[in-house]
């Protein structure tokens, strides 16, 4: 069994080198320097109550939970549930975490916020700026859609760091986790992934990894999945910007509940309910939603998007519903969350 478990480490390692030297180019990917790059880059999260005295001479082993990326200046990225612990049965997001690097050094990093919105978590590492992961990465410059190669770097079920590339899918799914959208992506992930980052074949930031969707093998309470999901990473830099200012950042809200009716052989969003601001801007039960500052909406998703990824609260918007047999537009000051 040790002879087989060898065997199969070596040809682990013997698979990520082809990778990282000139298999990946087939797929897209301009190696070596971007994946390297990452993997340099890339945290373990550890267990935070690993206090077991070793009962051997060779120490404990490394328990590690969750992924997260270095994007400079010793700030970590990650997702919020994967430092999350219970404390007397409340969920709550530790002041301090434990991360080890990828040449096995274990640093304490300080929370700088947390954001349930997004799942999005940030730290900040202590000790020597010499014992900081020696890479890190950028955001990109924009967003990922259909067919755009990935790759991520994390430790699924614990272990890493491995790397996995994929495809990227729908880039407007929707989870009940998050209030975002995200980024279906179709790439090989397990638990233990949470918080990698997802990048471009420039070794760019392109998303968070999020969730999977179990569809094959489960390893006690860890599962693993050929399908994950990412939050989109210009919302992530937008969450993270805000909490390394010291903000909260704020979404807004419209107040508006939609349905899809069919008229005929049509379908339309119509209002079912309104709240706070829409109801306040006279916004009534029945109209129908045709746009929002001149962009057509036909979807609820693509409502959602709009105001959390091009509005702020307090932003003014212009709504145009049909009403009986006119069209109307009113001003609708947004709220916050």
């Amino acid at each position: 069994m040790r002879h087989y478990s060898k065997i199969l480490m070596w040809l682990f390692i013997f698979c990520v080198h082809l990778f990282s030297s000139g298999f990946a180019e087939t797929i897209g990917i301009p190696i070596r320097n971007p994946i390297e790059h990452a993997k340099l880059a890339t945290v373990g999260i550890l267990q935070s109550d690993q206090t077991d005295i070793p009962d051997n001479d060779f120490g404990l082993p490394v328990n590690i939970r969750g992924s997260g990326i270095h994007i400079g200046q010793g700030v970590i990225v990650t997702a919020r549930h994967a430092v999350e612990r219970s404390e007397g049965g409340i969920i709550v997001v530790p002041e301090t975490i434990h991360v080890v690097t990828d040449d096995l050094l274990e640093l304490a990093a300080i929370r700088q916020g947390a954001n349930a919105y997004l799942d999005v978590a940030v730290y900040q590492l202590q000790g020597s700026e010499s014992e900081w992961p020696h890479a890190q990465v950028e955001f990109g410059d924009g967003d990922v859609t259909y067919g755009d190669r990935v790759f991520t770097v994390g430790y699924p079920l614990g272990w890493g760091p491995a790397i996995t590339f994929g495809t990227a899918g729908n880039p407007n799914a929707f989870l009940s986790t998050v209030q975002s959208r995200l980024v279906q992506v179709d790439m090989s992930a397990c638990s233990g992934n949470s918080g990698g980052g997802l990048l471009n074949q420039h070794g760019q930031l392109v998303g968070l990894v999020h969730a999977i969707i179990q569809t094959e093998t489960q390893h006690e309470d860890r599962r693993c999945s050929r399908f994950a999901f990412a939050l989109p990473g210009p919302l992530v830099q937008r969450v993270v910007t805000s909490l390394l200012a010291g903000n909260m950042p704020g979404f807004s809200v419209l107040g508006i509940h939609l349905q899809t009716v069919r008229k005929g052989n049509r379908w339309s969003l119509v209002v079912a309910k309104t709240t706070g601001p829409s109801h306040q801007a006279g916004l009534r039960k029945g109209d129908v939603l045709l746009a929002i500052n001149e962009v057509a909406i036909s979807t609820p998703a693509q409502l959602k998007n709009y105001l959390i990824e091009r509005t702020e609260p307090g932003q003014t918007v212009d709504l145009k519903v049909q009403r009986g047999e006119s069209q109307e537009m009113l001003s609708v000051t947004l709220g916050g969350s």
